[in-house]
């Protein structure tokens, strides 16, 4: 066999996806990967990539985790992008009694550090580690959870959570926390937006030096938390409501999570940043259209990616929960940055308006709401 002396170590492992065990067993099985054209690979090479919402679901049984493997660096790398938001939930499935929650947040939180380990990766605590990690061409962590249902009333625990390196925090999510925060889009309002508890949140947070992520927020929520926060805050994962895409059935589903054009207006007006995630979007050309229509509701300087997809799962995983981020749609060769950059120079964005939109914006919000 005759090996091409121009495949480098660096384009293998920029073209691996989530077959990174076939691409272990057989180092050249992707020689046949189209690169990426010039013009996109130097953006990838002077972008600050980040998604702002990506998932790494780990089991809360420690035993069940141990038997698990995760190629998060790989998959990141081939990605392109410099970080993901890494974020878990504690609500799937239903808690049950009082104490799960934070049961489940810590168990998940050190079974990630263990995880960051293995793949040589670091939590970025501020805006400097992430600055750094781009100039020496590496990836890092943002750590994330959807959902404030750890706090459980005692509003302490959210400094427990930002002394174990949590520095993004999603307020809701689709089970209602206890006690409640505040009125989740999916669900009748009750609460008038934010809870008392809510809004203790957002204080503590902007004290701490937290960002906050105001998805799964119905509007009242997002109102009040406008009046409440001193820092800018987040919609990590959302797309406009006049956007749905070809999937009737998908769009009916996702219609109450998707964001009319007044109130990202009003968000973006705040300072806030709003991440359009590929949901809804059956083509990365789909995505770049849906992030156009955002951009020219709200301007290019206050919106991100957030894909509500899973960078990695574990080796051998049957879940089917989640789109794998390098795999988001079918027939793309490279990996997930390199594919949306590529379709959003297609849509006429240019270089400065990409690296706003891959990374910049959401890094001038991060490092506002961490600096303290």
């Amino acid at each position: 066999m005759i090996i091409n002396k121009e495949w480098t170590r660096r384009k293998l492992i920029k073209t691996a996806t989530n077959a990174s065990v076939v691409l272990l067993l057989n180092p050249f099985s992707f020689l046949t990967a189209i690169e990426p054209d010039d013009k996109v690979e130097k953006i990838v090479a002077k972008t600050i990539g980040i998604d702002t919402h990506n998932h790494l679901d780990v089991p809360f049984n420690l035993e069940q985790f141990k038997s698990q493997k995760y190629n998060l660096a790989v998959e990141l790398k081939a990605s392109g992008l410099t970080a993901i938001c890494m974020t878990f939930c504690v609500d799937r499935p239903q808690l049950e009694k009082e104490g799960d929650a934070f049961s489940r947040f810590i168990l998940s939180l050190d079974e990630m550090d263990q995880i960051l380990k293995a793949n040589n990766l670091t939590r970025a605590l501020n805006y400097s580690d992430i600055k750094n990690a781009r100039k020496v061409n590496k990836q890092i962590i943002i750590q994330s959870v959807e959902g404030g249902h750890f706090i459980e009333g005692k509003i302490e625990r959210i400094k427990v959570a930002y002394e174990r390196g949590l520095r993004h925090l999603g307020l809701m999510h689709d089970g209602q926390t206890s006690p409640p925060i505040g009125d989740i889009y999916t669900d009748t309002p009750q609460y008038g937006g934010l809870t008392q508890l809510g809004i203790d949140t957002i204080k503590e947070c902007n004290r701490l030096g937290i960002l906050v992520d105001l998805t799964h927020c119905n509007n009242e929520s997002i109102d009040k938390a406008l009046e409440v926060s001193t820092k800018p805050m987040l919609i990590s994962h959302t797309g406009l409501n006049t956007k749905l895409g070809t999937n009737e059935k998908m769009a009916k589903m996702m219609m109450p999570r998707l964001i009319s054009k007044e109130q990202a207006k009003t968000f973006a007006n705040a300072g806030g940043v709003i991440g359009v995630w590929t949901h809804l979007a059956g083509t990365p050309l789909e995505y770049a259209k849906n992030v156009r229509a955002l951009v020219d509701v709200v301007g290019v300087e206050h919106v991100c990616i957030g894909t509500d997809t899973k960078m990695t799962t574990p080796i051998g995983s049957s879940d089917r929960f989640g789109k794998n981020t390098n795999q988001s749609w079918d027939n793309t060769t490279n990996g997930f940055f390199y594919t949306i950059i590529d379709a959003l120079l297609k849509k006429g964005f240019t270089e400065k308006d990409i690296m706003q939109i891959g990374g910049e914006n959401y890094c001038r919000i991060f490092e506002k709401a961490t600096t303290v």
